[in-house]
């Protein structure tokens, strides 16, 4: 037998050592800073819907939507006031001096009971003060009631307690005769002005309390507006849309009148005026033709001059 069939065959000794060899340099060259290792681009093997977010109509792409961070905003000033008398809540539109036109106060006024640093700056659903503080806009008001020939004063919401006898008929229809007498009766004893009329010309168009709240005298451009009572000017300027130029008088605490679309101002703001006295020059600002628009406003609510202005 040959030696060396009796022991198992292995690889040549040098063969080793050039395998060891090998893989000594492999794991040098795993372990050495300069080595690279492949990426794999997961991006490529991903589906086309899962690859890239899928774009929204009209060509962008998709996100997710932003949390609400945007706090809640707080409520307009004086919202605590909404409702009670004496107080009034901003609409749409409005501005200082309509405030002031539709409660017959001065909007300088306003503003300083308001604590108003720009009263340009008013917002929707703000409650402004358009009473002065000192007045107590809760109180009942009084007017003199003309019954069967004589003067009372009462409340407006008070009814007389009836009469005995011959009396009782006649003081069961009071109320009805009151309510009568202060239909017919425009006037208010208490501070009416002297009135007159503000222009020469004719009506063009009568009062609706809707629409015009006032009458439009025609004219020629240029012939005079007059004040229609003694007062003082509360605003002169065009700062009030679908007015054109216009002047307001306040005659006292419960009148004020209006004389809009004139060309030129006479007077300015705070300036005391006469009865008769120019105030405007007729004109067509903001209007389609030459007219004066005038207003008669009792405690801000417009009534028919016709009915104050005298006979002519």
């Amino acid at each position: 037998m040959n030696q060396n069939s009796m022991y198992p065959s292995f690889a040549p000794l040098s063969s080793l050592r050039l395998m060891a060899g090998l893989l000594a340099l492999g794991l040098t060259a795993c372990a050495s800073p300069g080595y690279r290792a492949p990426v794999e681009d997961r991006q490529a093997s991903l589906p086309p819907s899962a690859a890239a977010p899928a774009p929204a109509a009209g060509g962008t792409t998709a996100s997710m939507p932003a949390a609400e961070t945007t706090a809640a905003k707080p409520p307009p000033p004086g919202t605590e006031n909404a409702g009670k008398p004496g107080y009034y809540t901003v609409r749409p539109g409005d501005t200082l001096i309509r405030v002031g036109l539709e409660n017959g106060q001065n909007w300088r006024d306003i503003a300083r009971w308001n604590g108003l640093d720009n009263p340009n700056v008013i917002e929707v659903g703000q409650v402004l003060r358009v009473v002065t503080p000192a007045a107590d806009a809760s109180a009942v008001v009084t007017r003199p009631v003309v019954i069967a020939g004589r003067i009372e004063n009462r409340s407006l919401d008070g009814i007389a307690a009836p009469a005995s006898g011959a009396a009782s008929a006649a003081a069961a229809s009071a109320p009805v005769v009151a309510a009568a007498a202060v239909a017919a009766a425009p006037r208010d004893p208490e501070g009416e002005p002297n009135w007159m009329w503000p222009a020469a010309g004719p009506v063009a168009t009568g009062f609706d309390e809707v629409k015009s709240k006032g009458l439009a005298i025609t004219g020629k451009a240029g012939d005079p507006v007059l004040a229609a009572a003694d007062g003082r000017v509360v605003y002169a300027g065009a700062g009030l849309r679908g007015y054109g130029n216009l002047v307001i008088v306040k005659h006292n605490a419960t009148y004020l009148t209006a004389y809009a679309h004139n060309q030129t101002l006479m007077v300015k703001e705070d300036q005391a005026v006469r009865r008769g006295q120019k105030i405007a020059e007729m004109g067509n600002s903001d209007a389609e033709r030459v007219q004066l628009h005038f207003e008669i406003r009792r405690q801000g609510k417009p009534v028919d001059p016709a009915r104050l202005l005298p006979v002519r």
